[in-house]
């Protein structure tokens, strides 16, 4: 899985369909092996991000918890931590 890919589920407030996007283009950018694709390309490059993001938005919006939501600055606080533990760079 890409790491730039983010979890979306589950988070107060909901993911906005923007967010839902990057996570796809992420994704076909990751199995086309394309950061931006030729001009041949493109169209079928940007019907598979589109496609995807239907199908993501579907996803996310049907998965059902009985978890309570995250709180995205919680959960981002947690990761700059991680990462400055793992890299030993100082938190900002």
């Amino acid at each position: 899985m890409c790491r730039n890919i983010r979890t979306l589920f589950n988070f107060a407030p909901p993911a906005t369909d923007e967010e839902v996007r990057a996570a796809s283009l992420q994704f076909v950018r990751k199995l086309s092996g394309f950061t931006a694709p030729s001009r041949v390309n493109e169209a079928v490059f940007h019907q598979a991000v589109d496609d995807i993001a239907l199908v993501a938005r579907r996803l996310v919006d049907a998965l059902a918890t009985t978890a309570p939501p995250k709180n995205r600055e919680e959960e981002a606080q947690k990761a700059k931590a991680r990462a400055a533990e793992r890299y030993g760079t100082a938190r900002a």
